[in-house]
């Protein structure tokens, strides 16, 4: 795959070659909610640092939480800490870093464990941002993040880069919306999602996944092999949600009217 395979398949084919999906339904029977958080609950940002709290995410998370019974979810790429911080500890069921750290219900947290190979990758990272400002590298312990949505021309360094690190060391090449990351194998947004329904307060749900990544198509799949459905928010493209949303504020928009009907 070249530069501009890796460039299309992260931001996704032009607009016009997919027809729009149709609006989830916001009546639905005993519902898990599960849902991405960059671009789904917060708009995209230069850097992760740049994503902040925001009242009203906040405000609906906490009201809709409890009007569906828990079960309710964030499933993302980035850390549990960092999903607390954004969400300001909104939410009690996470999973982050592409569900490679997971945390229940009940509170008990369960993660992969740090390897020696995502040290090499973020020191490689590091090497390869010192020369080319506006990338950004994202330590998560179980996995290395190359953030270049602030220097665009570095795409195509970046994925040789992270395809020969793929090969050397054995971690998981992952493509995102201006953004590359190598993570610990064997785990998913669709094995989080997974594992959540075969735990309270989610088991039984009908399960649904909100995501505008390539990472959510994982979490799609999921969703509809366990009766659900998945929801893209953002420009139409190839994916395996059945529903969509054109962003994020009618993301809000949707969850608020869920709330009320629920």
């Amino acid at each position: 795959m070249g530069t501009s395979d890796l460039t299309l398949d992260a931001g996704g084919p032009a607009v016009e070659t997919f027809p729009r999906l149709p609006a989830p339904p916001a009546r639905l029977e005993r519902i898990a909610l599960f849902l991405d958080l960059d671009g789904v609950l917060a708009e995209l940002a230069d850097t992760p640092d740049a994503v902040v709290p925001e009242a009203r995410r906040t405000e609906v998370l906490r009201a809709l939480t409890p009007r569906l019974g828990g079960r309710v979810a964030i499933i993302s790429g980035r850390t549990i800490a960092e999903i607390d911080r954004i969400s300001d500890h909104s939410m009690a069921s996470a999973s982050g870093v592409h569900g490679l750290e997971r945390r229940r219900a009940d509170g008990e947290i369960v993660r992969a464990e740090a390897s020696e190979s995502v040290r090499e990758a973020v020191e490689a990272f590091e090497d390869f941002a010192r020369t080319r400002p506006g990338v950004v590298v994202e330590d998560k312990a179980v996995a290395a993040g190359l953030h270049y949505r602030g220097a665009p021309d570095a795409a195509g360094d970046a994925e040789a880069l992270t395809r020969r690190l793929s090969q050397e060391t054995g971690l998981t090449l992952q493509p995102g919306q201006m953004v590359i990351e190598l993570k610990t194998p064997g785990a998913s947004k669709g094995t989080a999602l997974k594992a959540f329904m075969r735990e309270a307060p989610f088991a039984g749900g009908t399960p649904v996944m909100l995501g505008d990544d390539l990472t959510d198509e994982d979490g799609f799949r999921a969703a509809a092999e366990l009766g659900g459905f998945g929801v893209l928010v953002g420009a139409p493209r190839e994916t395996a949600a059945r529903y969509g949303l054109p962003g994020v504020t009618a993301v809000l928009d949707w969850l608020e009217q869920l709330e009320a009907d629920a």
